[in-house]
């Protein structure tokens, strides 16, 4: 398709610098109809606040706010918790599981408007252009794809600036912002200023919405999180909807100094990047469905739903929600998780989480085989028989050793 044949294009839209300059870009580039389309995954109220008169206000012909919370947490937050998935042993991949949401969205309204191209505004140089071009291939391939970061001559946050100021179209952002950031109801997201450099401790202006575990109150607070078949039911015996629950831990987590990292990353397109990341509620929910799992899976179980979690996060960090391995990946870490059944209290004590207490129907955990004291259920010596044969192999070995 070429340029000439796009007629009318849907945007993912933020309202932020980069978007706002490329509804004008892409009339004055394609001389077509621009839609504006928002995604709302919980980044907050003052994020929202009159976008869709921003996003007119820039040239685009309309704008849709549409709300994907409950989509975002059933489908993607909570079946990807039951696979224990994280990123380079750190990162809850906040930003990574909401971008198959959006971008699915954003297909569905570009197919019922008509449209025949889609835009976002991923830089050439990170992992969001792959994960929504990746989920447009598969969703709808005859749709053309603009990226103006990979065409536009613009290169820099002033050169930006300056476009909409000769465009007169007004914005809130200025060349001293320094910090790149994206929230949603999982997580907020810094990147750039003081911490692109790997040597400087990021300073407090960076975290928005934990308090510094210095600042954490000194009494500690205790949760309770209630379980069934690896799907959270209740909290402190309160049955909650998913994003609530969310929001609520979130609250509890950010009071406590719960849930941030700071890390240095891989990213897909191959480079290094540091990032310091917030997930209050997300790091609660992970230690309690481990603490369960501790309880619940045999060794082989674990192993194998430790196997799965680190194929998934990759997968998902690599934008590859929409392929056949994801399905397959989910559906074996949902029948193990028909076990996890139970009830866990965690201990938030200055930046720290910790299992306190754990019970469960479905537990392998028999104080009476377990106990230092007496008891009548496991007899010592059959360890003997036990170990000859888990050492067979070693004894052979050593006995052909002798032999040379």
């Amino acid at each position: 398709m070429s340029v000439s044949n796009v007629k009318k294009v849907v945007l993912a839209y933020s309202g932020g610098l980069d978007t706002s300059a490329i509804v004008p870009w892409l009339k004055d580039n394609y001389n077509c109809e621009v839609i504006a389309f928002v995604a709302n995954v919980g980044q907050g109220d003052e994020e929202l606040a009159g976008v869709e008169e921003k996003a007119i206000k820039s040239g685009a012909s309309s704008c849709y706010v549409v709300d994907l919370r409950e989509e975002l947490v059933n489908e993607v937050i909570f079946p990807t918790l039951k696979t224990g998935a994280v990123y380079e042993g750190q990162y809850l991949l906040g930003t990574s599981m909401a971008r198959p949401v959006i971008a699915r969205a954003q297909v569905k309204l570009a197919l019922e408007l008509g449209a025949d191209a889609l835009c976002h505004g991923c830089t050439g140089k990170g992992n969001d252009q792959v994960r929504f071009e990746g989920a447009f291939a598969a969703l709808a391939p005859q749709l053309k794809v603009i990226a103006p970061w990979r065409e536009w001559e613009f290169n820099s946050r002033q050169s930006l600036l300056d476009y909409l100021a000769e465009k007169q179209i007004p914005t809130t952002a200025s060349a001293t912002k320094i910090y790149s950031r994206d929230a949603n109801l999982w997580h907020i997201s810094h990147e750039g200023g003081e911490i692109e450099n790997p040597w400087n401790e990021p300073s407090e202006q960076i975290w928005m919405w934990t308090k510094s575990p210095e600042q954490a109150p000194d009494q500690a607070a205790y949760v309770e999180l209630s379980f069934a078949a690896g799907e959270l039911t209740k909290i402190n015996g309160q049955a909650l909807g998913g994003v609530a629950a969310i929001e609520l831990l979130n609250e509890i987590g950010s009071e406590h100094g719960i849930g941030r990292i700071d890390i240095v990353e891989n990213r897909l397109v191959g480079m290094k990047s540091r990032g310091c990341y917030e997930t209050p509620g997300g790091t609660i929910l992970l230690a309690a469905l481990k603490g369960l799992e501790a309880l619940v899976y045999d060794r082989t179980s674990l192993k194998y739903r430790e196997e799965v979690g680190q194929e998934f996060a990759q997968l998902v960090y690599d934008g590859r929600w929409f392929t056949p391995l994801k399905d397959a990946l989910l559906a074996a870490a949902t029948s193990l998780a028909q076990q996890l059944t139970g009830d866990v209290v965690i201990k938030l004590y200055k930046g720290n989480v910790t299992v306190a207490k754990r019970r469960s129907p479905n537990s392998l955990y028999s104080e009476a085989f377990a106990t230092f004291e007496g008891d009548e259920v496991y007899n010592q010596k059959d360890a003997e028989g036990f170990i000859r044969l888990y050492s067979l192999a070693s004894r052979i070995r050593a006995l052909h050793a002798k032999k040379d």
